[in-house]
Protein backbone atom coordinates (compact mmCIF):
# COMPACT_ATOMS: atom_id res chain seq x y z
CA UNK A 1 0.00 0.00 0.00
CA UNK A 2 1.32 3.45 -0.89
CA UNK A 3 0.45 7.04 -0.06
CA UNK A 4 1.68 10.22 -1.66
CA UNK A 5 2.11 13.89 -0.95
CA UNK A 6 3.24 16.95 -2.84
CA UNK A 7 6.50 18.31 -1.47
CA UNK A 8 7.46 21.94 -2.16
CA UNK A 9 10.85 23.00 -0.81
CA UNK A 10 14.05 24.90 -1.43
CA UNK A 11 17.54 23.93 -0.32
CA UNK A 12 20.30 26.26 0.88
CA UNK A 13 23.96 26.14 1.73
CA UNK A 14 24.47 26.26 5.50
CA UNK A 15 27.71 27.24 7.31
CA UNK A 16 27.22 25.00 10.34
CA UNK A 17 24.71 22.77 12.08
CA UNK A 18 26.18 23.18 15.57
CA UNK A 19 26.33 26.97 15.81
CA UNK A 20 23.30 28.50 14.10
CA UNK A 21 23.97 32.14 14.91
CA UNK A 22 24.14 32.71 11.16
CA UNK A 23 20.43 31.92 10.79
CA UNK A 24 18.34 35.13 10.72
CA UNK A 25 15.19 35.50 12.77
CA UNK A 26 12.32 34.71 10.40
CA UNK A 27 9.51 35.90 12.68
CA UNK A 28 7.59 38.57 10.80
CA UNK A 29 8.63 37.29 7.36
CA UNK A 30 5.75 36.40 5.04
CA UNK A 31 3.21 35.83 7.79
CA UNK A 32 5.52 33.85 10.09
CA UNK A 33 4.70 34.75 13.69
CA UNK A 34 7.20 32.50 15.46
CA UNK A 35 9.90 29.88 14.94
CA UNK A 36 9.49 26.83 17.19
CA UNK A 37 12.40 24.46 17.84
CA UNK A 38 11.34 20.82 17.42
CA UNK A 39 14.64 19.26 18.49
CA UNK A 40 16.85 16.92 16.46
CA UNK A 41 16.44 13.55 14.79
CA UNK A 42 18.81 11.07 13.14
CA UNK A 43 17.85 9.56 9.79
CA UNK A 44 19.62 6.93 7.71
CA UNK A 45 18.76 6.55 4.03
CA UNK A 46 20.04 4.15 1.39
CA UNK A 47 19.39 5.35 -2.16
CA UNK A 48 18.73 2.86 -4.97
CA UNK A 49 19.35 3.35 -8.67
CA UNK A 50 20.50 1.51 -11.79
CA UNK A 51 24.20 1.03 -12.54
CA UNK A 52 24.08 3.95 -14.96
CA UNK A 53 21.98 6.06 -12.54
CA UNK A 54 18.88 6.39 -14.71
CA UNK A 55 16.69 7.63 -11.85
CA UNK A 56 19.15 10.35 -10.86
CA UNK A 57 19.51 11.32 -14.52
CA UNK A 58 15.72 11.81 -14.64
CA UNK A 59 15.69 13.87 -11.39
CA UNK A 60 13.96 11.05 -9.47
CA UNK A 61 15.08 9.27 -6.30
CA UNK A 62 14.24 6.01 -4.54
CA UNK A 63 15.37 5.53 -0.95
CA UNK A 64 14.87 3.32 2.08
CA UNK A 65 14.87 5.53 5.16
CA UNK A 66 15.03 4.56 8.83
CA UNK A 67 14.69 6.96 11.73
CA UNK A 68 12.55 10.06 11.92
CA UNK A 69 8.76 10.28 11.69
CA UNK A 70 8.50 9.18 8.04
CA UNK A 71 10.67 6.07 7.88
CA UNK A 72 9.89 3.73 5.02
CA UNK A 73 10.42 3.64 1.25
CA UNK A 74 10.17 6.94 -0.63
CA UNK A 75 10.01 7.44 -4.39
CA UNK A 76 10.35 11.12 -5.33
CA UNK A 77 9.21 12.19 -8.79
CA UNK A 78 9.82 15.66 -10.27
CA UNK A 79 6.99 18.15 -10.68
CA UNK A 80 7.18 21.74 -11.85
CA UNK A 81 9.12 24.48 -10.05
CA UNK A 82 10.14 23.71 -6.47
CA UNK A 83 7.74 20.77 -6.13
CA UNK A 84 8.10 17.02 -6.21
CA UNK A 85 5.71 14.18 -5.53
CA UNK A 86 6.76 11.76 -2.83
CA UNK A 87 5.18 8.30 -2.97
CA UNK A 88 5.68 6.31 0.24
CA UNK A 89 5.47 2.64 1.09
CA UNK A 90 5.93 0.92 4.47
CA UNK A 91 9.40 -0.11 5.61
CA UNK A 92 10.49 -3.51 4.30
CA UNK A 93 13.75 -5.27 3.48
CA UNK A 94 13.24 -5.26 -0.28
CA UNK A 95 12.00 -2.65 -2.74
CA UNK A 96 8.18 -2.69 -2.78
CA UNK A 97 6.81 -3.87 -6.12
CA UNK A 98 4.52 -0.85 -6.32
CA UNK A 99 7.45 1.58 -6.21
CA UNK A 100 9.50 -0.52 -8.61
CA UNK A 101 6.61 -0.32 -11.10
CA UNK A 102 6.18 3.43 -10.62
CA UNK A 103 9.88 3.91 -11.40
CA UNK A 104 9.86 1.63 -14.45
CA UNK A 105 9.41 4.32 -17.12
CA UNK A 106 12.68 5.84 -15.87
CA UNK A 107 14.66 2.66 -15.09
CA UNK A 108 13.40 0.96 -18.28
CA UNK A 109 13.55 -2.35 -16.45
CA UNK A 110 17.22 -2.16 -15.43
CA UNK A 111 18.08 -3.66 -12.04
CA UNK A 112 17.97 -1.37 -9.01
CA UNK A 113 20.78 -1.56 -6.45
CA UNK A 114 22.06 0.50 -3.51
CA UNK A 115 24.24 3.37 -4.78
CA UNK A 116 24.60 5.85 -1.90
CA UNK A 117 24.05 5.83 1.86
CA UNK A 118 23.26 9.19 3.45
CA UNK A 119 23.04 9.71 7.21
CA UNK A 120 21.81 13.02 8.56
CA UNK A 121 21.45 14.64 11.94
CA UNK A 122 18.56 17.01 11.45
CA UNK A 123 17.63 20.03 13.53
CA UNK A 124 13.98 20.86 12.92
CA UNK A 125 12.16 24.18 13.37
CA UNK A 126 8.52 24.91 12.62
CA UNK A 127 7.63 28.24 11.02
CA UNK A 128 4.30 29.04 12.66
CA UNK A 129 1.60 31.55 11.64
CA UNK A 130 -0.31 33.91 13.92
CA UNK A 131 -3.13 31.37 14.37
CA UNK A 132 -0.73 28.69 15.54
CA UNK A 133 -0.75 26.78 12.23
CA UNK A 134 2.55 25.40 10.98
CA UNK A 135 3.28 27.15 7.68
CA UNK A 136 6.55 25.39 6.87
CA UNK A 137 9.37 23.34 8.31
CA UNK A 138 12.96 24.53 8.35
CA UNK A 139 15.59 21.88 8.85
CA UNK A 140 19.37 22.12 9.15
CA UNK A 141 21.09 18.85 8.24
CA UNK A 142 24.57 17.66 9.07
CA UNK A 143 25.05 15.18 6.23
CA UNK A 144 27.47 12.24 5.86
CA UNK A 145 27.39 10.48 2.51
CA UNK A 146 29.07 7.24 1.47
CA UNK A 147 29.21 5.90 -2.06
CA UNK A 148 28.14 2.26 -2.39
CA UNK A 149 29.53 2.16 -5.91
CA UNK A 150 33.08 1.12 -6.75
CA UNK A 151 34.61 4.40 -5.56
CA UNK A 152 33.63 3.91 -1.89
CA UNK A 153 34.29 7.62 -1.35
CA UNK A 154 32.78 9.67 1.47
CA UNK A 155 31.70 13.27 1.79
CA UNK A 156 30.10 15.51 4.39
CA UNK A 157 28.42 18.90 4.34
CA UNK A 158 25.75 21.00 6.01
CA UNK A 159 22.61 22.14 4.26
CA UNK A 160 19.29 23.72 5.07
CA UNK A 161 15.88 23.24 3.52
CA UNK A 162 12.56 25.00 3.89
CA UNK A 163 9.53 22.81 3.09
CA UNK A 164 6.02 24.23 2.90
CA UNK A 165 3.10 22.70 4.78
CA UNK A 166 0.47 21.26 2.39
CA UNK A 167 -1.88 24.27 2.30
CA UNK A 168 0.67 27.08 2.53
CA UNK A 169 0.84 29.64 -0.28
CA UNK A 170 4.15 29.17 -2.20
CA UNK A 171 4.70 32.93 -1.96
CA UNK A 172 6.06 32.25 1.54
CA UNK A 173 9.09 30.54 -0.04
CA UNK A 174 9.91 33.72 -1.94
CA UNK A 175 9.67 35.85 1.21
CA UNK A 176 11.93 33.49 3.17
CA UNK A 177 14.30 33.21 0.21
CA UNK A 178 14.66 36.99 0.05
CA UNK A 179 15.44 37.27 3.76
CA UNK A 180 17.96 34.45 3.64
CA UNK A 181 19.65 35.98 0.60
CA UNK A 182 19.92 39.35 2.32
CA UNK A 183 21.76 37.57 5.12
CA UNK A 184 24.24 35.85 2.82
CA UNK A 185 22.59 32.44 2.70
CA UNK A 186 22.51 31.21 -0.90
CA UNK A 187 20.60 28.45 -2.63
CA UNK A 188 22.21 25.01 -2.76
CA UNK A 189 23.96 24.15 -6.03
CA UNK A 190 22.58 20.58 -6.02
CA UNK A 191 18.90 19.77 -6.37
CA UNK A 192 18.95 16.97 -3.78
CA UNK A 193 21.16 15.24 -1.24
CA UNK A 194 21.61 12.37 -3.66
CA UNK A 195 22.75 14.68 -6.46
CA UNK A 196 25.36 16.26 -4.21
CA UNK A 197 26.48 12.90 -2.85
CA UNK A 198 26.98 11.59 -6.37
CA UNK A 199 28.89 14.71 -7.38
CA UNK A 200 31.26 14.47 -4.42
CA UNK A 201 31.72 10.69 -4.23
CA UNK A 202 31.20 9.39 -7.77
CA UNK A 203 31.73 12.32 -10.12
CA UNK A 204 27.99 12.85 -10.69
CA UNK A 205 25.68 11.09 -13.11
CA UNK A 206 27.78 9.44 -15.83
CA UNK A 207 27.57 11.01 -19.27
CA UNK A 208 28.55 9.20 -22.42
CA UNK A 209 29.91 10.90 -25.53
CA UNK A 210 27.49 13.67 -26.44
CA UNK A 211 26.78 12.51 -29.98
CA UNK A 212 23.67 14.64 -30.16
CA UNK A 213 25.38 17.95 -29.31
CA UNK A 214 27.88 17.33 -32.08
CA UNK A 215 25.18 16.47 -34.63
CA UNK A 216 22.56 19.15 -33.97
CA UNK A 217 23.29 22.63 -35.29
CA UNK A 218 22.07 25.49 -33.06
CA UNK A 219 19.06 27.30 -34.49
CA UNK A 220 18.41 24.56 -37.05
CA UNK A 221 15.27 22.70 -38.01
CA UNK A 222 16.74 19.66 -36.29
CA UNK A 223 17.05 21.52 -33.01
CA UNK A 224 13.44 22.75 -33.19
CA UNK A 225 12.02 19.32 -34.00
CA UNK A 226 14.12 17.51 -31.39
CA UNK A 227 13.03 19.97 -28.71
CA UNK A 228 9.44 19.00 -29.45
CA UNK A 229 10.30 15.29 -29.52
CA UNK A 230 12.11 15.58 -26.17
CA UNK A 231 9.16 17.34 -24.54
CA UNK A 232 6.77 14.60 -25.60
CA UNK A 233 9.06 11.75 -24.56
CA UNK A 234 9.57 13.36 -21.14
CA UNK A 235 5.81 13.83 -20.81
CA UNK A 236 5.18 10.17 -21.61
CA UNK A 237 7.76 9.04 -19.04
CA UNK A 238 6.32 11.41 -16.42
CA UNK A 239 2.74 10.23 -17.03
CA UNK A 240 3.50 6.53 -16.65
CA UNK A 241 3.34 6.55 -12.80
CA UNK A 242 0.14 8.62 -12.88
CA UNK A 243 -1.53 6.12 -15.23
CA UNK A 244 -0.48 3.19 -13.04
CA UNK A 245 -2.03 4.93 -10.03
CA UNK A 246 -5.20 5.74 -11.99
CA UNK A 247 -4.94 9.47 -11.35
CA UNK A 248 -7.58 11.72 -13.00
CA UNK A 249 -7.05 12.41 -16.70
CA UNK A 250 -3.71 10.54 -16.74
CA UNK A 251 -4.73 7.96 -19.36
CA UNK A 252 -6.13 10.66 -21.62
CA UNK A 253 -2.98 12.78 -21.36
CA UNK A 254 -0.67 9.82 -22.00
CA UNK A 255 -2.71 8.73 -25.02
CA UNK A 256 -2.64 12.28 -26.39
CA UNK A 257 1.12 12.42 -25.83
CA UNK A 258 1.53 9.24 -27.90
CA UNK A 259 -0.47 10.86 -30.71
CA UNK A 260 1.49 14.11 -30.57
CA UNK A 261 4.81 12.30 -30.68
CA UNK A 262 3.68 10.05 -33.54
CA UNK A 263 2.53 13.09 -35.49
CA UNK A 264 5.79 14.99 -35.05
CA UNK A 265 7.79 11.97 -36.20
CA UNK A 266 5.50 11.60 -39.22
CA UNK A 267 5.28 15.27 -40.21
CA UNK A 268 9.02 15.90 -39.97
CA UNK A 269 10.34 12.92 -41.89
CA UNK A 270 12.50 15.38 -43.81
CA UNK A 271 14.35 16.00 -40.52
CA UNK A 272 14.31 12.57 -38.84
CA UNK A 273 14.98 9.45 -40.90
CA UNK A 274 11.81 7.39 -41.21
CA UNK A 275 13.82 4.16 -41.38
CA UNK A 276 14.41 4.69 -37.67
CA UNK A 277 11.24 6.53 -36.67
CA UNK A 278 8.56 4.49 -38.48
CA UNK A 279 9.08 1.56 -36.13
CA UNK A 280 8.79 3.91 -33.15
CA UNK A 281 5.59 5.38 -34.60
CA UNK A 282 4.12 1.92 -35.00
CA UNK A 283 4.82 1.09 -31.35
CA UNK A 284 3.39 4.42 -30.19
CA UNK A 285 0.26 3.60 -32.18
CA UNK A 286 0.03 0.25 -30.39
CA UNK A 287 0.40 1.91 -26.98
CA UNK A 288 -2.18 4.57 -27.83
CA UNK A 289 -4.65 1.89 -28.89
CA UNK A 290 -4.15 -0.02 -25.63
CA UNK A 291 -4.71 3.16 -23.61
CA UNK A 292 -7.63 4.07 -25.85
CA UNK A 293 -9.93 1.36 -24.53
CA UNK A 294 -9.89 2.88 -21.05
CA UNK A 295 -10.10 6.47 -22.27
CA UNK A 296 -12.97 5.76 -24.67
CA UNK A 297 -14.90 4.06 -21.89
CA UNK A 298 -14.29 7.04 -19.63
CA UNK A 299 -15.66 9.44 -22.28
CA UNK A 300 -18.71 7.26 -22.86
CA UNK A 301 -19.45 6.96 -19.14
CA UNK A 302 -19.32 10.71 -18.63
CA UNK A 303 -21.30 11.48 -21.79
CA UNK A 304 -24.12 8.99 -21.25
CA UNK A 305 -24.27 9.62 -17.52
CA UNK A 306 -24.68 13.35 -18.14
CA UNK A 307 -27.46 12.71 -20.68
CA UNK A 308 -29.42 10.57 -18.22
CA UNK A 309 -28.98 13.16 -15.48
CA UNK A 310 -30.30 15.89 -17.78
CA UNK A 311 -33.52 14.01 -18.65
CA UNK A 312 -36.75 14.87 -16.81
CA UNK A 313 -37.48 12.13 -14.26
CA UNK A 314 -40.74 11.20 -15.99
CA UNK A 315 -38.74 10.20 -19.11
CA UNK A 316 -36.39 7.83 -17.28
CA UNK A 317 -38.10 4.45 -17.43
CA UNK A 318 -36.89 1.48 -15.43
CA UNK A 319 -33.48 1.31 -13.75
CA UNK A 320 -31.64 3.17 -16.52
CA UNK A 321 -28.90 4.57 -14.25
CA UNK A 322 -28.31 1.17 -12.65
CA UNK A 323 -28.18 -0.51 -16.07
CA UNK A 324 -25.58 2.06 -17.22
CA UNK A 325 -23.48 1.48 -14.08
CA UNK A 326 -23.49 -2.29 -14.56
CA UNK A 327 -22.56 -1.93 -18.23
CA UNK A 328 -19.80 0.56 -17.38
CA UNK A 329 -18.31 -1.49 -14.53
CA UNK A 330 -17.67 -4.50 -16.71
CA UNK A 331 -16.19 -2.52 -19.58
CA UNK A 332 -14.11 -0.28 -17.32
CA UNK A 333 -12.52 -3.21 -15.47
CA UNK A 334 -11.64 -4.88 -18.76
CA UNK A 335 -10.19 -1.65 -20.19
CA UNK A 336 -8.19 -0.95 -17.01
CA UNK A 337 -6.65 -4.42 -17.14
CA UNK A 338 -5.72 -3.84 -20.77
CA UNK A 339 -3.91 -0.61 -19.85
CA UNK A 340 -1.91 -2.20 -17.03
CA UNK A 341 -1.05 -5.26 -19.12
CA UNK A 342 0.37 -2.95 -21.79
CA UNK A 343 2.51 -1.00 -19.30
CA UNK A 344 3.86 -4.23 -17.80
CA UNK A 345 4.70 -5.81 -21.15
CA UNK A 346 8.15 -6.39 -22.70
CA UNK A 347 6.87 -4.53 -25.76
CA UNK A 348 6.40 -1.35 -23.70
CA UNK A 349 9.88 -1.67 -22.22
CA UNK A 350 11.30 -2.02 -25.71
CA UNK A 351 9.45 1.15 -26.73
CA UNK A 352 10.90 3.08 -23.77
CA UNK A 353 14.40 2.00 -24.79
CA UNK A 354 13.78 3.04 -28.39
CA UNK A 355 12.60 6.45 -27.22
CA UNK A 356 15.73 6.85 -25.09
CA UNK A 357 17.87 6.03 -28.12
CA UNK A 358 15.88 8.49 -30.23
CA UNK A 359 16.72 11.23 -27.75
CA UNK A 360 20.38 10.33 -27.28
CA UNK A 361 21.23 9.48 -30.91
CA UNK A 362 18.63 11.12 -33.16
CA UNK A 363 18.56 9.84 -36.78
CA UNK A 364 19.01 13.24 -38.41
CA UNK A 365 18.74 13.76 -42.14
CA UNK A 366 20.46 16.41 -44.22
CA UNK A 367 17.62 18.94 -43.95
CA UNK A 368 17.95 18.91 -40.18
CA UNK A 369 20.88 21.32 -40.50
CA UNK A 370 18.85 23.87 -42.48
CA UNK A 371 17.08 26.91 -40.96
CA UNK A 372 13.68 25.86 -39.57
CA UNK A 373 11.48 28.24 -41.61
CA UNK A 374 11.10 26.57 -45.00
CA UNK A 375 11.50 23.03 -43.66
CA UNK A 376 8.65 23.49 -41.20
CA UNK A 377 6.39 25.41 -43.57
CA UNK A 378 6.63 22.58 -46.09
CA UNK A 379 5.80 19.95 -43.45
CA UNK A 380 2.78 21.90 -42.20
CA UNK A 381 1.49 22.55 -45.71
CA UNK A 382 1.70 18.85 -46.51
CA UNK A 383 -0.41 17.93 -43.49
CA UNK A 384 -2.84 20.75 -44.23
CA UNK A 385 -3.21 19.49 -47.81
CA UNK A 386 -4.19 16.03 -46.52
CA UNK A 387 -6.71 17.61 -44.19
CA UNK A 388 -8.23 19.67 -47.01
CA UNK A 389 -8.57 16.57 -49.21
CA UNK A 390 -10.26 14.56 -46.46
CA UNK A 391 -12.62 17.39 -45.56
CA UNK A 392 -13.65 17.81 -49.19
CA UNK A 393 -14.27 14.07 -49.53
CA UNK A 394 -16.29 13.86 -46.31
CA UNK A 395 -18.46 16.88 -47.06
CA UNK A 396 -19.29 15.54 -50.54
CA UNK A 397 -20.78 12.33 -49.09
CA UNK A 398 -24.44 11.97 -48.07
CA UNK A 399 -25.19 11.42 -44.35
CA UNK A 400 -24.63 7.85 -43.23
CA UNK A 401 -21.99 5.34 -42.18
CA UNK A 402 -19.59 6.14 -45.01
CA UNK A 403 -19.68 9.84 -44.18
CA UNK A 404 -19.20 9.11 -40.46
CA UNK A 405 -16.04 7.19 -41.31
CA UNK A 406 -14.79 9.94 -43.62
CA UNK A 407 -15.38 12.61 -40.97
CA UNK A 408 -13.43 10.51 -38.48
CA UNK A 409 -10.52 10.35 -40.93
CA UNK A 410 -10.73 14.12 -41.37
CA UNK A 411 -10.61 14.51 -37.59
CA UNK A 412 -7.38 12.53 -37.43
CA UNK A 413 -5.92 14.67 -40.23
CA UNK A 414 -6.91 17.81 -38.31
CA UNK A 415 -5.03 16.56 -35.26
CA UNK A 416 -1.93 15.83 -37.31
CA UNK A 417 -2.05 19.29 -38.85
CA UNK A 418 -2.40 20.96 -35.46
CA UNK A 419 0.36 18.87 -33.94
CA UNK A 420 2.63 19.74 -36.88
CA UNK A 421 2.30 23.43 -36.01
CA UNK A 422 3.46 22.92 -32.41
CA UNK A 423 7.22 22.45 -33.01
CA UNK A 424 7.13 25.43 -35.39
CA UNK A 425 5.65 28.01 -33.03
CA UNK A 426 9.01 29.39 -31.92
CA UNK A 427 10.35 29.84 -35.45
CA UNK A 428 7.13 30.71 -37.33
CA UNK A 429 5.39 32.58 -34.53
CA UNK A 430 1.79 33.78 -34.81
CA UNK A 431 0.94 32.21 -38.20
CA UNK A 432 1.65 28.72 -36.86
CA UNK A 433 -0.28 29.42 -33.65
CA UNK A 434 -3.20 30.89 -35.60
CA UNK A 435 -3.41 27.93 -37.94
CA UNK A 436 -3.26 25.52 -35.00
CA UNK A 437 -6.10 27.36 -33.29
CA UNK A 438 -8.29 27.37 -36.41
CA UNK A 439 -7.75 23.68 -37.06
CA UNK A 440 -8.46 22.87 -33.42
CA UNK A 441 -11.90 24.48 -33.73
CA UNK A 442 -12.72 22.19 -36.66
CA UNK A 443 -11.23 19.21 -34.84
CA UNK A 444 -13.46 19.78 -31.81
CA UNK A 445 -16.63 19.64 -33.91
CA UNK A 446 -15.37 16.52 -35.66
CA UNK A 447 -14.48 15.03 -32.29
CA UNK A 448 -17.95 15.60 -30.86
CA UNK A 449 -19.41 14.03 -33.99
CA UNK A 450 -17.23 10.93 -33.56
CA UNK A 451 -18.13 10.70 -29.86
CA UNK A 452 -21.77 10.67 -30.94
CA UNK A 453 -21.11 7.85 -33.41
CA UNK A 454 -19.47 5.76 -30.67
CA UNK A 455 -22.20 6.64 -28.15
CA UNK A 456 -24.96 5.51 -30.51
CA UNK A 457 -23.27 2.14 -30.97
CA UNK A 458 -23.00 1.73 -27.20
CA UNK A 459 -26.60 2.84 -26.63
CA UNK A 460 -27.87 0.27 -29.10
CA UNK A 461 -26.04 -2.51 -27.22
CA UNK A 462 -27.32 -1.31 -23.85
CA UNK A 463 -30.87 -1.05 -25.20
CA UNK A 464 -30.72 -4.61 -26.55
CA UNK A 465 -29.47 -5.87 -23.18
CA UNK A 466 -32.23 -4.00 -21.37
CA UNK A 467 -34.86 -5.37 -23.75
CA UNK A 468 -33.59 -8.93 -23.31
CA UNK A 469 -33.87 -8.50 -19.53
CA UNK A 470 -37.45 -7.35 -19.83
CA UNK A 471 -36.65 -3.72 -19.00
CA UNK A 472 -38.21 -0.79 -20.87
CA UNK A 473 -35.93 0.55 -23.59
CA UNK A 474 -37.70 3.89 -24.11
CA UNK A 475 -35.01 5.90 -22.30
CA UNK A 476 -32.23 4.36 -24.38
CA UNK A 477 -34.09 5.18 -27.59
CA UNK A 478 -34.56 8.74 -26.39
CA UNK A 479 -30.83 9.09 -25.70
CA UNK A 480 -30.06 7.58 -29.10
CA UNK A 481 -32.23 10.24 -30.71
CA UNK A 482 -30.42 12.98 -28.79
CA UNK A 483 -27.07 11.69 -30.02
CA UNK A 484 -28.33 11.51 -33.60
CA UNK A 485 -29.57 15.10 -33.33
CA UNK A 486 -26.20 16.23 -31.95
CA UNK A 487 -24.40 14.54 -34.87
CA UNK A 488 -26.76 16.14 -37.40
CA UNK A 489 -26.22 19.54 -35.82
CA UNK A 490 -22.45 19.12 -36.01
CA UNK A 491 -22.66 18.14 -39.69
CA UNK A 492 -24.64 21.31 -40.42
CA UNK A 493 -22.14 23.48 -38.56
CA UNK A 494 -19.10 21.94 -40.21
CA UNK A 495 -19.16 23.36 -43.81
CA UNK A 496 -19.21 27.06 -42.82
CA UNK A 497 -16.77 26.40 -39.99
CA UNK A 498 -14.32 24.70 -42.33
CA UNK A 499 -14.78 27.45 -44.90
CA UNK A 500 -13.89 30.05 -42.29
CA UNK A 501 -10.90 28.03 -41.00
CA UNK A 502 -9.47 27.59 -44.50
CA UNK A 503 -10.21 31.12 -45.72
CA UNK A 504 -6.72 32.54 -45.55
CA UNK A 505 -3.58 32.54 -47.68
CA UNK A 506 -1.86 29.76 -45.83
CA UNK A 507 1.49 29.69 -47.61
CA UNK A 508 1.94 33.45 -47.48
CA UNK A 509 0.94 33.59 -43.82
CA UNK A 510 3.38 30.88 -42.80
CA UNK A 511 6.24 32.37 -44.81
CA UNK A 512 5.70 35.87 -43.49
Amino acid sequence: MTESKRETERKYEAPSADDTAWLPDLAGVGGIASVVDQGTEDVDAVYYDTDDLRLAGASATLRRRTGGPDEGWHLKLPLSGDSREEVRAPLSETIPDTLRELALSRTRGAELRPVVRIRSTRGVRQLVGSDGTALAELSIDSVRAESLLATGMRASWTEMEVELAPDTDPVLLDAVDKTLGENGIGRAHSSSKLARALEETAGGVPRGPDERAEAVAPGSAGEEVLRSVDERIHALVDLDPAVRRDLPDAVHRMRTTCRRLRSVLRSYRSVLDREATDAVREELKWLGNELGAERDQEVLRERLGARIEALPRELVFGAASARLQVWDAGHTAEARLRTLDALDSPRYLALLNRLATLTERPPLRGKAARPPGKVMVKAILKEYGRLADRMAHALDLPPGTERDTALHEARKAAKKTRYATEPARDSLGKPAKRLGKRVKTVQQVLGDHQDSVVARKALRKVALAAHAAGEPSFTWGLLYGQEQAAADRGERELPPLWAEASRHRLRKALNR
